[in-house]
C-alpha cells in the first residue's frame, strides 16, 4: 500500500524453477474479485479470531440468562460463531445436527418461540456464509492453477521434518481432557437444571477442542500434501506486515499498492530448529519494527503451492542480505486473501498509526529535555479510575440480574466477581518508581524490581502501555483511549506521556533518575485490598441471594 517505487530483493536464476510464470496483475486481478462477499468472515481481524472463544462464551451466559433454550443447545448455537471464523468446514455438518435439535426442543420441550426463531436465522446465516466462502474457495483455486499454466516442482524442503499442526493437536487434546470430565459428571448433579448447564458447559468446552485439534489436523494435511508431490509454483514479491506474517503481491507490482493474501510463515531451518539467540535477535528486530512506518523492501519469490482461502504454501524469497542463500519458509496458518474493502481499511490504518507514532515521537522528543531528577515516579489517575468505574457498573449489573441463580450460574459468578476483586487493585494503585539502577512495578504480590539493562523499550499496543523485559515477563497496564479527541482537545494520554519518558531513559541515559527510592516509594503489595474485595463481593452477593 506504499506508492514508492522501489527496486525488489531479486532471488538468483537457481533458485526459480524453469518455466514458472509471474503472477502479474492482471490475473491477479481475476483471482482477487473470486473474493466471497465482503459481509463472509473470510479475514476476520486478529483480535476477533483469539477472542472468538471469549465471545461464544458470553453469548452462551446470555443465551443461559435471557432464553428457556436447553443447555445441549447453548453449547452448540455460540459454536457455530467460533467455527465460521476458525473451521467453516464444520459449519457444514454442524448446521443440520443443530436444526434437529432445535425443531426437537420446540416440538418436545415446548420452547417458546422467540428465541428458536433467533437460533434458525443464526444458523441460516453460518450456513449461507460457509457456502459462499466454500464456492470462492474453489473459484480461487482454479484460478491459481491456470495462472501456473500447469509448471511444477518439488519443494525443497520436502525432506524435512515437519511440526505443522503438533502443537495444535497436544493443545486441544489437554482442552478436551476437561470437557470429557464436565460431560462424565453432568449426571451427578441433583437439580436437573444444573445437570443440563454442567453438560452444556462440557459439551462446549469440547466444541473448542474440537476445533483446536480439527485446524492442527487440517494444516498439517495440506502441509504435509504440499511436500508430498511437485507443486504448482508463481513467481510473487513478498514482505513482512508488523505482525511478522508475510504479505503477497503480484510479481510485477513494485509500489506495494495491492497486496493479495497474508499468511503467517516460519524460516524453514536446514537442522529443523532455530538457535535461541537467532530466535530472540529476530523477535527484537521484529518487535523494533512495529514502530517503523516502513515495512522493509519487497523481495522476489516462489510461491509453491495452490494460493486460496484457507491453503497452506511455502515460499522461496530472496535473502535480506547480499551473499545469503534464500530464504525458505513456510506457512504457519492459512492464507486470507486482502479484500478491496480490506486493503482500504489498511491503509486508513496505517495512516492512523502514522499519526499516533508521530505524536508519540513528540512526546519521547519532549522528553528528552526533562531535567533528571534523584527519583520518578508514575501512578494511577482519573484514566485508570474510569476504567475502574466501568467494571464497577458491571457489578452492580449483574447483582440487579442475578437474583436466585443455581450452583451452576452461581460459580461463574463468583469467579467473574474474584477476577475483578484483582484487577480493581492494580487500576487503582499501581505505580511505577524509576532509580538510578532501574524501575520498581508494583503488583499483587510485592514490588517488582527491573534493571534498565534488561528493559527493552516502552511504547502503547492498542489500549495498553506496555514495558517489554528482556526475561519476556513484561509489564502492561490497559485504559480508556480516544487519539480523535486526545488530537482534537490537544490532550496528552497519561499513558503515553509515561511509556515516552521511560523510552526516552532507556534510550539515554544520561536522562535516568540520579538516587535511590526508598522502600515506600516503590508502592505496596496489592493482594491485601484483593481479598478485601474478594471478600465484599461474595459477602454482596450472599446478601442479594437470600434476601
Amino acid at each position: 500500500m506504499d506508492t514508492i517505487l522501489q527496486e525488489p530483493l531479486r532471488l538468483p536464476p537457481g533458485a526459480i524453477p524453469d518455466g514458472c510464470a509471474a503472477w502479474d496483475e492482471e490475473p491477479t486481478r481475476a483471482w482477487a474479485r473470486a473474493e466471497a462477499p465482503w459481509w463472509v468472515p473470510v479475514r476476520p481481524r486478529r483480535w476477533l479470531l483469539e477472542q472468538s472463544a471469549v465471545f461464544a462464551l458470553i453469548v452462551a451466559f446470555c443465551l443461559l440468562t435471557l432464553t428457556d433454550l436447553p443447555g445441549y443447545l447453548i453449547a452448540l448455537l455460540p459454536l457455530q460463531v467460533v467455527w465460521g471464523v476458525w473451521r467453516p468446514e464444520v459449519v457444514r455438518f454442524s448446521v443440520p445436527v443443530v436444526a434437529a435439535a432445535l425443531a426437537w426442543a420446540v416440538a418436545v420441550d415446548g420452547v417458546p418461540w422467540p428465541a428458536p426463531v433467533c437460533a434458525a436465522l443464526l444458523l441460516v446465516l453460518s450456513v449461507t456464509a460457509t457456502e459462499l466462502r466454500a464456492r470462492a474457495r474453489a473459484r480461487q483455486r482454479g484460478i491459481a492453477l491456470a495462472a501456473a499454466d500447469g509448471v511444477t516442482a518439488v519443494p525443497p524442503t520436502a525432506d524435512e521434518p515437519l511440526r505443522r499442526g503438533r502443537l495444535l493437536v497436544g493443545f486441544g487434546g489437554f482442552v478436551a481432557v476437561p470437557a470429557l470430565v464436565l460431560l462424565g459428571a453432568s449426571p451427578l448433579w441433583h437439580d436437573a437444571d444444573d445437570r443440563q448447564g454442567a453438560a452444556g458447559a462440557g459439551l462446549f468446552l469440547l466444541g473448542l477442542a474440537c476445533s483446536v485439534l480439527l485446524s492442527g489436523v487440517l494444516g498439517r494435511r495440506r502441509a504435509l500434501a504440499l511436500r508430498g508431490a511437485p507443486a504448482p509454483v508463481l513467481r510473487v514479491l513478498v514482505r513482512k506486515d508488523v505482525h511478522g506474517d508475510a504479505v503477497v503481491f503480484a510479481a510485477d507490482d513494485a509500489t506495494a499498492l495491492r497486496p493479495l493474501f497474508t499468511v503467517p510463515v516460519m524460516t524453514q531451518a536446514d537442522d529443523g530448529e532455530a538457535d535461541e539467540e537467532d530466535e530472540e535477535e529476530e523477535l527484537d528486530e521484529l518487535l523494533d519494527g512495529l514502530k517503523d512506518e516502513e515495512r522493509g523492501p519487497l523481495h522476489e519469490a516462489v510461491l509453491y503451492g495452490t494460493p486460496y482461502d484457507g491453503a497452506e504454501i511455502l515460499l522461496v524469497s530472496a535473502a535480506p542480505k547480499p551473499g545469503e542463500p534464500p530464504l525458505t519458509e513456510r506457512s504457519t496458518g492459512p492464507v486470507r486473501p486482502l479484500s478491496e474493502r480490506g486493503v482500504r481499511r489498511g491503509l486508513a490504518r496505517e495512516k492512523r498509526a502514522a499519526r499516533a507514532e508521530a505524536d508519540y515521537q513528540e512526546l519521547v522528543e519532549a522528553a528528552r529535555t526533562l531535567t533528571p531528577v534523584p527519583v520518578r515516579r508514575w501512578r494511577a489517575g482519573r484514566v485508570d479510575w474510569l476504567s475502574t468505574l466501568l467494571v464497577a457498573q458491571w457489578a452492580g449489573w449483574v447483582l440487579l440480574v442475578v437474583s436466585d441463580p443455581g450452583p451452576w450460574d452461581a460459580t461463574w459468578v463468583i469467579v467473574g466477581g474474584v477476577a475483578g476483586a484483582t484487577f480493581i487493585p492494580r487500576k487503582l494503585f499501581w505505580r511505577v518508581t524509576a532509580e538510578r539502577t532501574g524501575v520498581w512495578l508494583n503488583g499483587l504480590r510485592r514490588p517488582r524490581h527491573v534493571p534498565w539493562e534488561d528493559l527493552r523499550s516502552a511504547g502503547r499496543v492498542a489500549f495498553d502501555v506496555r514495558l517489554r523485559v528482556r526475561d519476556g515477563d513484561d509489564w502492561d497496564l490497559s485504559a480508556l483511549h480516544w487519539p480523535r479527541l486526545q488530537r482534537r482537545r490537544g490532550w496528552t494520554h497519561p499513558h503515553d506521556a509515561l511509556a515516552a519518558e521511560l523510552s526516552a531513559m532507556i534510550a539515554d541515559p544520561a536522562l535516568r533518575p540520579t538516587g535511590e527510592s526508598a522502600e515506600k516509594e516503590r508502592g505496596r503489595p496489592l493482594w491485601p485490598l484483593a481479598v478485601i474485595l474478594g471478600a465484599a463481593w461474595i459477602a454482596a452477593l450472599v446478601v442479594r441471594w437470600l434476601s
